[in-house]
């Protein structure tokens, strides 16, 4: 009728069904998926991480393995979510000649779609922690016993690496990190000031130096090289020259080098227990040892053991390491660290102390009678 006011009441557009070339459309995005997912799981991507077709070490490949899960799926997901989008959007946009009040498609209550959407996730969730914690558990927990057992130590900034049998620790931010070629290595890092990230990209093992704490990272290096070591966490102004390298070659040449180590090392003395200062060793104590141990019995433990009547403890005879509580025996414990069933403390240069710190808290150790 004329002259009757229009109805403002929204126009509801009826449905058009999934759209025209919905099937031919998901069809190219299957095609698209499955190019990539072959890329990933067979293509040469030496260029992206190094080491991919020629593992540098036994981690790599399980490292590589769950990146192809990864991002296989990943990508799957990525395609058919954005493709969609992209297709209904343009599909079900509203057309010129539509009111602007108009509404689209109403779809409610799809229990199939809710179903697949919520169950499908859910596996590749469960897939993936499954891979990863099999993976961490090889890296800390590995089945076979190291060849060799080294400390990897983060200074601000640059890594510290120590060996067995040197007698003194030498430190030197141009000294590269060797290892024997085919032999299970066992790496304990901790840090001596800040956080850092000991991560070596070819190896595909990456790990956290923490103050106060030892970490323990397992691998066998499977092929002879130079590769690059880097700190991953940002640590201070000068975080971006924290690189250094680490040389794989054969066992003969490593016992070549560690010899030349030691040799170098033997030049270097030992720590001089005589100039000890027992109230020198108290103020350090206070400063490095003191949030660990407490100035009591044994058994009064904070992390790790009281340390009052360490040389004179009837109750403990020896020293954690089974030897007798001697100052040479303590000063061992000081220099190198302990790793044991009582739990594990750092070395001096994890903890920061020099020769003569090192003489002094053996001094006021021996005095805590």
């Amino acid at each position: 009728m004329a002259g009757q006011p229009t109805s403002s009441k929204p126009q509801v557009i009826a449905p058009k069904g999934l759209g025209p070339f919905f099937w031919p459309y998901t069809l190219l995005l299957t095609v698209i998926s499955l190019v990539i997912a072959g890329g990933i799981l067979f293509a040469n991507l030496d260029w992206l991480l190094p080491g991919w077709s020629n593992p540098v070490t036994d981690r790599a490949g399980d490292v590589d393995n769950l990146f192809k899960f990864m991002g296989v799926f990943g990508a799957w997901i990525f395609i058919y979510v954005a493709g969609y989008v992209v297709y209904f959007a343009v599909v079900f946009r509203r057309r010129a000649d539509e009111p602007a009040n108009s509404i689209g498609v109403q779809v409610h209550d799809s229990p199939n779609l809710e179903f697949w959407w919520t169950y499908v996730p859910i596996v590749l969730l469960i897939g993936l922690v499954v891979m990863s914690t099999y993976i961490w558990g090889k890296i800390f927990f590995p089945t076979e016993a190291p060849g060799l057992t080294m400390e990897v130590v983060g200074h601000q900034f640059d890594f510290e690496y120590r060996y067995p049998g040197v007698a003194t620790s030498l430190y030197s931010p141009k000294d590269e990190m060797h290892l024997p070629v085919g032999v299970p290595v066992r790496v304990l890092l901790s840090s001596a000031d800040v956080l850092h990230q000991f991560w070596v990209p070819e190896f595909r093992v990456k790990l956290a130096t923490v103050p106060g704490l030892v970490q323990d990272m397992n691998f066998t290096p499977l092929r002879t090289g130079t590769f690059d070591i880097a700190c991953s966490e940002y640590c201070g102004v000068a975080h971006s020259k924290m690189q250094g390298k680490v040389v794989v070659e054969s066992q003969a040449d490593f016992n070549k080098w560690l010899s030349a180590l030691k040799g170098h090392s033997a030049l270097q003395g030992t720590v001089s227990l005589a100039k000890g200062d027992p109230a020198a060793g108290k103020t350090v104590f206070a400063a490095k040892c003191a949030a660990c141990h407490a100035v009591g019995p044994f058994d009064q433990k904070v992390v790790g053991p009281g340390l009052k009547g360490l040389t004179d403890d009837a109750a403990h005879p020896n020293l954690v390491t089974g030897k007798a509580p001697t100052p040479d025996n303590i000063a061992a414990i000081l220099e190198n660290g302990y790793a044991g069933p009582i739990g594990n403390m750092p070395n001096e240069q994890a903890n920061g102390l020099s020769s003569t710190d090192v003489a002094n808290l053996v001094a006021y150790l021996v005095s805590l009678k």
